[in-house]
Formats: C-alpha cells, structure tokens, sequence
C-alpha cells in the first residue's frame, strides 16, 4: 500500500505501490503496524491521523474505528450509532471515499442481510480482511 502523510497524521492509504509520501518516522511507524496487523499481530492502529473529508465524512470515518478487531456491523447499525434513523445510504456513502482502508476499517461494514457488499478495494479484498480478522469462517 501507498502510504501518504502530512505533519499531523496519515492521510490516505492507496491500494497498490507507489511511493509514500510524508515524514519518515510517520510513514515507517505506519508500514510497522500494517506489517504487524497482516500477521495477526495488531488489532489496533496507533497512528495519528489527518483525516480530510466533510464533517459528516469525519463522523462516519472515526465511528468505523469503534467497531472492534473480528466483528461485523450493518451499514444500518451504523448510522444509528450515528443518529441517522434511515442513513445507511449515508454511511455508505461516507465509506466509499474513507482515505484510510484497514487503519479506518470500513471492510468491517456488511449488507443488511450480511453479504459482503461495497468496498473500494474490492470484495476478494474485504473478504481477505475479515477472514484474516475471524469475522467470517
């Protein structure tokens, strides 16, 4: 993955190689805890982030971080806890443009009926992730 960062935090993650973009000690601090997430050994990221997007964006993003490691929430669930009775088109919409895949896990959203639906990276992606996470067997 692309790496790219500003003096406040990682910006965005891009699918694919490239180089990254950003203060060293950031980006390597970065590249350690992909590494380590990838070999089961993270479930968290500690990693300041510089999140550009609407407000509305910025709210769904950083909910997307309270969901924990291996578990699975709806896009409706998820704009309840958001306050939206009816935003699940909302929130999926917010998670399409999520600049930070993995870090700020919206691989971890699923279809109303648990299908795995909508993601950037694509769906083999999504479901490498949560296999990788134990959400799905």
């Amino acid at each position: 993955m692309r790496i790219v960062a500003s003096e406040r935090g990682l910006q965005r993650l891009e699918w694919g190689d490239g180089k990254p973009v950003g203060p060293r000690s950031l980006v390597d601090q970065a590249r350690e805890q992909l590494a380590e997430y990838f070999a089961g050994r993270r479930r968290e990221f500690e990693l300041p982030l510089d999140l550009v997007g609407t407000e509305f964006q910025r709210r769904a993003w950083l909910a997307l971080a309270e969901i924990p490691y291996g578990e699975t929430r709806t896009y409706a669930e998820q704009a309840q806890r958001l306050g939206l009775r009816r935003g699940a088109r909302a929130v999926g919409s917010a998670n399409a443009r999520n600049p930070l895949p993995i870090v700020v896990p919206c691989h971890r959203l699923v279809g109303a009926n648990g299908s795995l639906t909508g993601y950037a990276g694509g769906l083999g992606r999504k479901e490498r992730l949560l296999r990788l996470e134990g959400a799905l067997s």
